[in-house]
């Protein structure tokens, strides 16, 4: 089955149970976080403890063992998951036990106890909710947080109603929770050891940290004599007085909660009595509390990623599922899909290339679009894009690809070791950009018939449903070389940036960018210059991105050294020079562009709110419109200078509010993903085709924004600085 074929259905059978989930999570997350008016500063606190933390690793685990040790625990650190496996199994041989109660346990799932132990014809029971009905089903989690977020309640009743064929079909969700409320309190009475994860462990106390939607996990600890509890040794943080920020964000950032149901700190064993449920006459009191526990942590990579600069961060993560929840794609296909053997979402990608390796990586990297909405999701401040980009990077360099010499030497990229031919040809779009408007028209109309939409398709997995981008003969910067400024006494000067898109395709806009800001009284040039990188980028090249940073900065340094601002009108490459630049320059240029550059809005704001005269601007009066930001125009805090502006000028503007439009940059184009690119976009479509926003026309920042919403809708949609100027 192709990954088209494999996405398709997946979609098909879990999309919509998906879709309707995350976005609640997603939504529920906006709504909390809203509330807590310290929600930076505790993400930057949790994110220093963790750094701290990670740095510390050694010394704190021989801390946390002496105090497990010293409460009466014991420790064994494993170094991967058959090391594991083979201790717990010794663990439950020895206290002869025929069944094994779980509570919901990420690193039960990737060290696959489960199995071990069910080999050894024991009875391994979930007690999670979620987990159970996984277990019932035989399938595997698609969520971090809530494992089977893919099933509706019709299909766990006809799941139930199969298996278990009570007297009553079972219906409702009371009906369903109160079944297996029932079916899972018989088994985890009859159960001698209890196996629980770990949100964190405090290694001045032993203290551990269970934080979860139900109680199963107290019941677990109480009512088996042997606790096991698995977690990787990334879950230590110094002390219990750290655990604050993360307690106060992991529920808000996960499910939306302002703080999850149940938070239980033990620190093991725990010294309540082990109650005997078939004495239903001896007091609690009675009963003795000696308890056996036993904390079983983890490597299974995670040393290693603590040594790799670039995967270490993925060490910091604190499973919450916010990455998930805010990315457009998961929400489409959810973690069966974009997921490796255990971990699934954005952050996945870090975690499957450190456990598993690269391969296992590589199925599900390219979902990952680089649309950075799950940045600000995350509460310890992970730069997911970054990891994922990285990982693509490295799936490049190791793989084998044995075209590489149709492209090596047609295209001036860096990479010494090819990256995929789809991905050489997206990562120089400059170089298709500028054949394409030295030869137009010729070119557009040679790139669009059947035979090079075949050719296209065949070589390329270009999709031949996507119309393919029209290029312009004459370029913004030759435009702009023709003609004198029409400021005499310019307030400001400033360079228009000409990105690829807007130097040869919607080269309109950059000519309504010059224009608006001449109205503002801005001298506004426009020269040559290397496209940003951001195509290089998006494929994992990164060596070919680092060359495009360092020209484009060589270029622009002299007009900033000038007393220039840089304007920029491709959101996307803004947040390039804003964010990923920092990865790819040294710190002084990259410190120089930061604070002189702005998005083309961003500064007809600034310029407007600081006086200018915009009586030259197109004004309307109450024209209604409908404006969808770009995602990373979003994740800036920008979208609102845009809204402003527009509404300054007249305009009556509602906004969409889906995390994606769904093509981001050549995402769309690719013929494995168009149905999950499109799955997207009809999220967007449904809010502008509702009946109070059809008839407006219809405005958005982003090049991909632009392309995706003229495949989705009749209306031709336009840039907004093209609404400023006639």
């Amino acid at each position: 089955m192709s990954k088209a074929d494999e996405l398709r259905e997946v979609m098909r059978t879990e999309g919509a149970a998906i879709a309707e989930n995350t976005q609640a999570f997603n939504e529920g997350r906006y709504d909390s976080v809203a509330d807590l008016e310290d929600y930076e500063e505790l993400k930057s606190e949790a994110r220093a403890i963790k750094e701290d933390a990670i740095e510390r690793l050694p010394e704190l685990l021989d801390e946390l063992t002496e105090a497990v040790e010293e409460n009466g625990g014991t420790v064994y650190l494993a170094d991967d998951a058959a090391d594991a496996n083979d201790y717990i199994r010794n663990v439950v041989a020895d206290r002869d036990a025929n069944r094994v109660v779980k509570s919901k346990s990420m690193t039960s799932e990737e060290i696959e106890v489960n199995e071990a132990l069910e080999a050894d014809d024991v009875d391994v029971v979930e007690t999670d909710l979620g987990e159970w009905v996984l277990q019932v089903a035989d399938e595997a989690p698609s969520h971090i947080v809530a494992p089977a977020i893919h099933k509706s309640r019709e299909a766990i009743a006809e799941l139930f109603n199969e298996v278990f064929e009570p007297e009553e079909p079972l219906e409702t969700a009371q009906e369903l929770t109160h079944f297996a409320r029932e079916k899972l309190g018989e088994q985890i009475v009859d159960a001698e050891v209890g196996i629980t994860g770990a949100n964190f462990l405090a290694a001045d106390t032993g203290t551990m940290a269970l934080v979860t939607s139900e109680g199963n996990a107290r019941k677990t600890v109480a009512a088996t004599d042997t606790q096991i509890t698995v977690a990787g040794v990334e879950k230590i943080v110094p002390s219990v007085g750290d655990l604050d920020p993360f307690i106060e964000l992991i529920g808000r950032s996960g499910t939306g909660q302002d703080i999850t149901s149940y938070v239980s700190l033990l620190t093991p064993p725990v010294d309540t009595p082990v109650v005997d449920f078939e004495d239903d006459e001896t007091p609690l009191s009675e009963f003795d509390s000696d308890r056996d526990f036993h904390l079983v942590l983890i490597d299974n990579g995670r040393m290693a990623m603590r040594e790799d600069d670039q995967l270490r961060e993925t060490l910091y993560c604190i499973r919450c599922s916010a990455c998930s929840n805010s990315c457009a794609n998961f929400q489409s296909v959810g973690g069966h899909a974009f997921g490796g053997e255990t971990y699934s979402g954005g952050i996945a990608t870090g975690w499957e290339t450190g456990i598993e390796g690269l391969d296992v990586a590589e199925e599900f990297n390219d979902l990952c679009t680089g649309c950075t909405r799950c940045v600000n999701a995350c509460p310890v401040e992970i730069d997911i894009p970054w990891i994922n980009t990285v990982v693509r990077d490295r799936i490049n360099r190791e793989g084998e690809h044995p075209a590489d010499w149709l492209v090596d030497g047609l295209v001036p990229d860096e990479e010494d070791e090819g990256a995929p031919l789809q991905k050489r040809f997206f990562g120089n779009f400059e170089t298709v950009a500028k054949l394409g408007s030295a030869t137009a028209p010729l070119s557009n109309w040679l790139a669009d018939t059947s035979t090079s939409r075949w050719a296209m398709s065949s070589a390329l997995d270009i999709d031949p449903r996507r119309d393919l981008p029209t290029f312009e003969r004459e370029t913004l910067v030759e435009w702009a070389g023709k003609r004198d400024s029409t400021v005499s006494d310019p307030e400001r000067r400033a360079v228009l940036y000409p990105d690829l898109y807007t130097n040869h395709v919607q080269v309109d806009r950059g000519k309504a960018a010059v224009r608006a800001l001449e109205a503002l009284g801005v001298d506004v040039v426009v020269p040559e210059a290397p496209s940003s990188g951001r195509a290089p980028l998006s494929q994992g090249m990164v060596a070919t991105a680092q060359d495009h940073a360092e020209r484009v900065t060589d270029t622009l340094a002299p007009h900033i050294e000038d007393g220039r601002d840089i304007v920029v009108v491709e959101p996307s490459d803004h947040a390039l020079f804003q964010r990923e630049y920092e990865k790819l320059l040294d710190s002084a240029a990259f410190t120089d562009l930061v604070e002189n550059s702005y998005e083309v809005l961003e500064y007809v704001y600034g310029l407007l709110d600081n006086g200018a005269d915009g009586s030259a601007l197109t004004t309307a009066d109450g024209d209604e419109i409908a404006y969808h930001s770009h995602c990373q125009q979003r994740t800036l805090g920008l979208e609102a200078h845009t809204v402003a502006v527009l509404e300054e000028r007249g305009y009556d503007v509602v906004t969409s509010n889906v995390e994606c439009c769904g093509m981001a940059g050549s995402f769309g184009y690719k013929g494995d993903y168009y149905e999950v690119s499109m799955d997207v976009g009809d999220r967007l479509r449904e809010q502008l085709q509702a009946e109070d926003v059809r008839d407006r026309p219809v405005v958005a920042s982003g090049t991909s924004c632009l392309e995706q919403i003229d495949s989705l809708l009749e209306r031709q949609p336009r840039h907004p600085v093209e609404l400023l100027v006639d």
